[in-house]
């Protein structure tokens, strides 16, 4: 990376509880300005949870943003001062019931860098007990376990629409645990 040629001035437009919307100015030292808008988010995880069968725990969720029901794994947004790793255990309680033996990391990734700062730590859980979820009043969700081959069809069919559910999924898939410890 360069060195960074600009200062930059950032206006505060919004605060929500979980981000924030900033007016940013890039100004060069040739007198150029470029604005944007941007949204500060603490950052977020994603599960694959891995069942002792190879099955993987899918969640159907209802997502006001778009006024649809959506198939996605389990996520959540981090708590101030939260690993992801607890993050990613407390949400997969919280959204599916389950508990995992292991939480091993797989990526990280930003949602969509070019107005959101968002970090996404990707987890695969494995050795899974089933027990109550525990989730937020207002949560429509409900568990939808899928097969490999299911999966690869919900895939192909354009029936995953969720990018951070694509993201992981397709790394866990393709490319796997490879080096990840």
């Amino acid at each position: 990376m360069s060195e960074r040629n600009y200062e930059l001035e950032i206006e505060t437009l919004h605060t929500a509880s979980r981000f924030q919307v900033e007016r940013v100015t890039q100004r060069f030292p040739d007198g150029r300005c470029f604005t944007r808008e941007v949204v500060r988010h603490r950052g977020a995880v994603v599960i694959v949870p891995v069942l002792d069968d190879g099955r993987i725990c899918m969640i159907r969720n209802y997502r006001v943003a778009i006024d649809q029901q959506l198939l996605e794994l389990p996520a959540g947004t981090l708590e101030v001062g939260e690993p992801p790793i607890e993050t990613a255990r407390r949400e997969l309680t919280e959204e599916t019931g389950f508990t995992a033996q292991q939480m091993t990391p797989l990526l990280e990734f930003y949602m969509s860098p070019g107005i959101l700062d968002e970090r996404m730590y990707a987890f695969v859980a494995t050795g899974l007990t089933q027990g109550p979820p525990a989730r937020e009043e207002g949560e429509q969700i409900e568990n939808h376990l899928v097969s490999t081959n299911e999966l690869d069809r919900l895939l192909a069919d354009g029936m995953v629409q969720d990018s951070k559910s694509l993201s992981a999924i397709l790394y866990y898939r393709f490319v796997g645990l490879v080096g990840k410890s």
